[in-house]
């Protein structure tokens, strides 16, 4: 029998190969099912009720490479523009694996940032707090991030810009101004992010420009290129560059925070020159909130929003007078009869009550907030499932307020391409200093839709949506030819 059995199966192994040829198409098939299945389900997301429409790309990438694509043009960008078209103002899609809602409805944004605390929280990409610190202020949330908030309102709040900053801003830009003047030319968005960068510093660690800060400002060079790109952790790349630069940046601001320490317990309590000193003294109190990581995080932002995206807002101003002689002898109007109605010496600074009443000057800021979009979107976690619209945001989304589409939103802005001062003639607008002081109130701002400054989240809000720099406008001495020449 053994010697019949290997005759009648001289090949064993070939029938259990023949099995398994046979079994790979129902292996193939059920890949495919499985595959196919968790595409639709990547593209049809569960929901409680109805999502607002759109499409959420391809899985994990979703539409990430179309919406990082960069354009030239000032309008909206494209991705947002050509969606608008097809789904309207509130639309579902899907960035480096995040399920999003994009908002460009001003009555949406109003709604939902009325909600933090509530139905939403502020929110970042994962890879802005790999850059800017998983402990940075606007990731933080509730008491942390009020605490946090006080603590920069003590170094930059309207009481400190009253009383110290106001004056030294102006005196610091007519310096800078003077110089400029004598010098063939200047590159001015370099001049601007330099003369703000030293001025910040100097509040923030007290001194003239140090060897530690001018290693600081080399970082966020680096730092800058690669904060709106592609999150791809890959050397060379714009995102790794950005990585580099901030692990630089933080060895730096951690060994001024270990230096000023050391010193700190070798002087006498109570003498704070600057904000590290009041960094260092929070951090030492026992029953502080303040980690080193906090503090860090927090040392290590603040110069380069400062610098960064006020220069920015300042040079766009100074190009928009330039390109409108109608608005730049207005503006020129208006400081000129503030030196005339002076009764002591003309060359003396700038007082609190000339400050508030620059009425165009307040309209040339918030024309160019609004045209410039240096906060080009604000984004916000759903924590429960939120109703709007007809629509629903599951919780755990995130919402994205698309700025620049209200801004540049034809039916609330006619001409909204076109700089004009005038449109806020007609608008109720609220410098920051009243912003803070207000309680219960209802403003128009520069987004296009009213908030309510009633609680800690809408003042988040409110500081997230806007930034003022009344010191860094011309004054009156600030020429045309000087304009001309930086513009």
């Amino acid at each position: 029998m053994p010697v019949l059995s290997r005759i009648q199966n001289p090949f064993p192994g070939a029938l259990v190969e023949k099995k398994m040829l046979c079994s790979l198409p129902c292996i193939a098939l059920f890949l495919g099912i499985s595959v196919a299945h968790w595409i639709y389900k990547w593209r049809n997301p569960r929901c409680n009720g109805k999502l607002p429409p759109g499409s959420m790309g391809l899985p994990f990438i979703g539409e990430s490479f179309q919406f990082f694509s960069p354009y030239t043009t000032s309008d909206v960008s494209p991705f947002i523009k050509k969606r608008m078209d097809r789904y309207g103002p509130l639309f579902r899609t899907s960035l480096v694996g995040r399920k999003i809602v994009v908002s460009t409805d001003p009555d949406v944004n109003r709604f939902i940032f009325q909600q933090e605390g509530k139905l939403v929280q502020s929110w970042y990409m994962d890879s802005f707090d790999d850059i800017v610190g998983k402990e940075n202020i606007l990731s933080s949330h509730g008491f942390l991030h009020k605490y946090l908030r006080n603590l920069i309102l003590n170094l930059f709040g309207s009481e400190t810009l009253k009383q110290t900053l106001l004056s030294e801003i102006d005196e610091l830009t007519s310096k800078h101004v003077h110089l400029w003047s004598s010098q063939p030319g200047v590159e001015l968005k370099q001049a601007m992010s330099t003369m703000i960068y030293n001025f910040t510093v100097t509040k923030l660690f007290s001194g003239k420009e140090s060897e530690s800060t001018k290693k600081l400002r080399e970082c966020y060079s680096a730092f800058l290129d690669g904060l709106i790109s592609f999150p791809l952790n890959i050397p060379g790349t714009a995102y790794w560059k950005c990585l580099q630069g901030r692990n630089k940046a933080m060895k730096v601001v951690k060994s001024m925070l270990e230096e000023r320490r050391a010193s700190a317990s070798a002087s006498p309590k109570g003498q704070q020159k600057d904000f590290l000193d009041m960094i260092v003294g929070e951090m030492d109190k026992a029953d502080t909130i303040l980690s080193e990581q906090t503090a860090l995080d927090l040392l290590f932002a603040l110069p380069f929003a400062a610098f960064e995206s006020a220069s920015s807002a300042v040079v766009l101003a100074l190009k928009y007078l330039r390109n409108s002689p109608l608005a730049l002898a207005e503006l020129t109007q208006e400081h000129e009869a503030i030196l005339r109605e002076r009764s002591e010496i003309k060359d003396s600074g700038i007082t609190w009550k000339e400050y508030k009443s620059m009425t165009f000057t307040h309209m040339v800021i918030n024309e160019t907030i609004r045209i410039g979009n240096i906060v080009p979107a604000i984004f916000r976690k759903v924590v429960k499932d939120v109703e709007i619209q007809g629509y629903t945001i599951p919780s755990g989304w995130i919402i994205l307020a698309c700025t620049p589409a209200v801004h540049l939103n034809p039916a609330q802005y006619e001409d909204p391409l076109t700089f004009n001062p005038w449109r806020w003639k007609w608008r109720k607008t609220l410098c920051w200093s009243r912003i803070r002081e207000a309680a219960n109130v209802h403003f128009s701002s520069p987004f296009g839709h009213k908030l309510q400054v009633d609680s800690d989240q809408g003042r988040r809000c409110c500081q997230t949506a806007r930034a003022d720099f009344p010191g860094w406008f011309p004054r009156a001495n600030l020429e045309e030819n000087f304009l001309a020449k930086c513009c």
